[in-house]
C-alpha cells in the first residue's frame, strides 16, 4: 500500500531490510539531495546526494569488514546527528551487524555498562573530549576490539584508530549479507523502571513497519525538508528523522546545536518539524516573556489571534461553525501569527511532537497561530510509535489514534496494551523482563493508564508504575532514584519531581541530627531552620545527591533541590497508612516552591 500523496514511497516489502531501504532510495533518486550539514572548517552548509552517501557507506563497509566481524556482532556509535551516523549504521547493516546507539551526553560508566552488556566489538565516537571519558573506563569494555574516532585523537591506545586511518580513500559498496526482515538489527537501551538500562531488541520488520505506518498519519513528500536535532540515539528521531526520510525521499538537514536552533530554523526553513515538547515549551516561554515586557495592546492582539485561530481550526476539523470574529484573521495573521511562524522558517506545514505529553495551552497556542501540531505516543519497545493524530482529525489534547496495523486495548486498571508488528522482539539477555512486559498472546503492557474516546482517540491519564517522563522524552524511575538518595543519612525523606519538565528537582526532608555537620561546612547556623533557601547549602546537598545517583543514566541528574525540615507523615496527609508517599499531595502542598525551581526555563 502506497501512502497517499507521495507515489515515491518505498514499502517494507520493496525494501526487505533497512539497508535494502537505503539501496532502493539510491537507485530511485541517486542525484537528489539527501543530507545537509554545516561544515565548521569551511563555515558553510554542505549537501550530499544519495549516490554520494552510497559511496561513503562503501568506505565504512570496507573499514568494518577489515575487523573480521561476524553476522550478528554488535557495534556501537556515539555521535551527534551527522551524515556519518547514517553511513556507519548502513554499513553495519550491510554486513549483518547489530547497531547499538549511545547518547553523547551519557556518563562514561553508563556507556561502559551498555557496551559491555551488548558485547559491542566496535565503538565509533567523535571527539578528543569524548575519548577522555571513554579512556577512563576502557578496561570496563573488554569486548571492544576497535575504537574509531571521527576526529584525530592523540593516544597510545592500540585499539584506537581515527576515521582518517580506518577508512580507505574509496571503496565500492559490496552486496549486503543475506538478511531476513525478522532478524535483529538494533539494540536500543532504555532505563525503563530500573536504574540499569535494558536493551530493547528491534528487528528490520519492527522499524520498517512502524515507519511505513506513520505515513498513514501524516504525509511526507520527496520535496519536504526536515531539520534534525533530536538525538538519533532516540528511537523517535531515528524512525521519523532518518528511516522515514529514506522511505519518502525527503531531505534532512542536521542542526548545528540546540542553542543555534532558532538561527538554523530561519536558515534551513524546514517544512516538517519533529520534536519533543521541550522545544515547543522554549518557544512558548520566549513568546510569553516578550509579551509581558511589551505593551498591553500587543498582548491583547496575540491572545485574540490565538483565540480566532483556534476557532478556525475547530471549524476546519468539523467541530465548530463559522464565527464573525474569523473575519479578523487576515489582519491578525499579518500582525501576529505570520511574524511568529516566520521565526520558525515560515514554511512549516506539519509539526510532530512525541516522547512526552505536550501541555494543552502550548498546543492550543501553536494550533491557534496556524501551525498544525500533531501529537503522538509510543515507547522504544514499540519501535516507537503506537498512536498519532491525523491532520484532518486532530484532537490536540489526545495522543491520536492507533497506527495502521497496530492494535490497542485497555487491560487491567485501564492499562494501555499494544500488539502489532512494531512490538519489540524482547529485552537483550533479559527474558524475565520480556515476560513481564509482553504476555503469551503478544500484548505489550505499556504501563500507562489510558482511556479511548468514541472517536478512537487515546488519552493518557496516568501510569501504573511511577515513571517520570521529562520534556525531552527521557524516562526515569523516581522510586529507584529516591532509594539511592536515601542512602545519605542527611536526607530523611525525598521525592523526585520532573514530569513534563526540562530537568529533575528533588524535595528533601533533612535529618536534624546530621544537619549540624553540613551546617558547619557551609558556615550557617547548626540549628535547623524552618525553611532553607541558602544557595550554598543547596549546592552542598546537590553534590551529595549526585554521588548517590551516579549509577543512573547521565540524564538522571537532579538540578535543584527544595530543602524541607517538617517530616512528611500520616498526620499531615502526605503519607498513606502503609507509609507510602502521596505524591500528588506533596506536589500540591509545595506547588509554588516547585515552580520557583523552574524559573527561567
Amino acid at each position: 500500500m502506497v501512502a497517499p500523496g507521495n507515489e515515491d514511497v518505498i514499502t517494507p516489502e520493496q525494501a526487505g531490510t533497512l539497508h535494502g531501504l537505503f539501496l532502493e532510495r539510491v537507485e530511485r533518486t541517486p542525484d537528489k539531495e539527501a543530507y545537509r550539514y554545516f561544515d565548521v572548517h569551511d563555515n558553510e552548509w554542505v549537501s550530499l546526494s544519495w549516490h554520494q552517501m552510497r559511496d561513503e557507506v562503501g568506505r565504512w563497509q570496507a573499514a568494518l569488514a577489515k575487523e573480521g566481524l561476524q553476522k550478528g556482532d554488535r557495534v556501537a556509535l556515539m555521535l551527534r546527528n551527522c551524515p556519518q551516523w547514517v553511513m556507519f549504521d548502513q554499513a553495519a547493516m550491510s554486513l549483518g551487524l547489530v547497531t547499538v546507539p549511545l547518547y553523547t551526553v551519557d556518563r562514561a560508566e553508563n556507556i561502559a555498562y551498555i557496551v559491555n552488556d551488548a558485547q559491542a566489538k566496535v565503538l565509533l565516537f567523535e571527539t578528543a573530549e569524548q575519548w577522555q571519558e571513554l579512556n577512563a573506563v576502557k578496561t570496563l569494555m573488554p569486548s571492544v576490539q576497535r575504537f574509531i574516532s571521527l576526529d584525530d585523537v592523540p593516544s597510545d591506545e592500540p585499539r584506537l584508530l581515527s576515521a582518517r586511518s580506518a577508512l580507505p580513500q574509496s571503496a565500492a559498496l559490496q552486496l549486503p549479507v543475506a538478511c531476513d526482515m525478522g532478524e535483529l538489527v538494533s539494540i536500543i537501551y532504555t532505563s525503563g523502571t530500573t536504574g540499569k538500562p535494558k536493551g530493547v531488541m528491534l528487528s528490520h520488520r519492527n522499524m520498517l513497519s512502524n515507519t511505513h505506518a506513520a505515513l498513514g498519519t501524516f504525509v511526507v513528500y520527496g520535496s519536504d525538508l526536515m531539520l534534525s536535532f533530536l538525538p538519533l540515539s532516540h528511537t523517535f528521531e531515528r524512525t521519523c528523522g532518518y528511516y522515514l526520510q529514506v522511505m519518502t525521499g525527503a531531505t534532512v538537514a542536521y542542526a548545528r546545536s540546540i542553542p543555534l536552533l532558532s538561527e538554523d530554523l530561519q536558515t534551513i526553513r524546514p517544512t516538517i518539524l519533529i520534536s519533543v515538547p521541550r522545544i515547543y515549551e522554549r518557544i512558548y516561554s520566549a513568546i510569553s516573556a516578550k509579551l509581558e515586557e511589551g505593551p498591553a495592546l500587543r498582548k491583547k492582539l496575540f491572545h485574540l489571534a490565538v483565540e480566532v485561530g483556534w476557532k478556525r481550526f475547530e471549524r476546519e476539523q468539523g467541530r465548530g461553525g463559522w464565527k464573525l470574529s474569523m473575519l479578523l484573521w487576515p489582519i491578525l495573521n499579518k500582525l501576529v501569527a505570520g511574524k511568529i511562524l516566520a521565526r520558525l522558517g515560515g514554511r512549516l506545514r506539519t509539526a510532530v511532537t512525541g516522547g512526552a505529553a505536550l501541555d494543552a495551552d502550548i498546543s492550543r497556542m501553536f494550533v491557534g497561530l496556524g501551525l498544525p501540531v500533531v501529537q503522538g505516543y509510543g515507547l522504544t519497545e514499540t519501535s516507537p510509535i503506537v498512536t498519532g493524530n491525523h491532520l484532518d482529525n486532530n484532537f490536540p489534547d489526545s495522543v491520536g489514534q492507533p497506527l495502521r496495523g497496530v492494535q490497542i486495548k485497555l487491560g487491567a486498571q485501564n492499562a494501555l496494551l499494544v500488539k502489532g508488528p512494531n512490538v519489540m522482539m524482547g529485552y537483550w539477555n533479559n527474558p524475565e523482563a520480556t515476560k513481564a512486559m509482553i504476555d503469551e498472546d503478544g500484548w505489550l503492557n505499556t504501563g500507562d493508564i489510558a482511556r479511548i474516546s468514541e472517536t478512537g482517540h487515546v488519552y493518557i491519564t496516568g501510569r501504573l508504575k511511577e515513571i517520570i517522563v521529562l520534556a525531552n522524552g527521557e524516562k526515569l524511575p523516581p522510586a529507584d532514584m529516591e532509594a539511592a538518595i536515601l542512602h545519605d543519612p542527611l536526607i530523611d525523606q525525598v521525592m523526585i519531581v520532573g514530569e513534563g519538565k526540562p530537568y529533575l528537582v528533588a524535595l528533601a526532608v533533612l535529618n536534624p541530627v546530621v544537619w549540624p555537620e553540613i551546617a558547619a561546612k557551609v558556615g550557617v547556623s547548626a540549628d535547623l531552620p524552618e525553611s532553607l533557601t541558602d544557595t550554598n547549602v543547596e549546592a552542598k546537598v546537590l553534590r551529595r545527591i549526585a554521588r548517590n545517583i551516579r549509577a543512573f543514566p547521565g540524564y538522571a541528574k537532579v538540578h535543584r533541590v527544595l530543602l524541607l525540615t517538617e517530616p512528611w507523615s500520616i498526620d499531615n496527609g502526605l503519607l498513606t497508612p502503609k507509609l507510602s508517599l502521596k505524591r500528588d499531595k506533596v506536589v500540591a502542598k509545595f506547588s509554588l516552591e516547585i515552580e520557583a525551581l523552574y524559573e527561567g526555563h
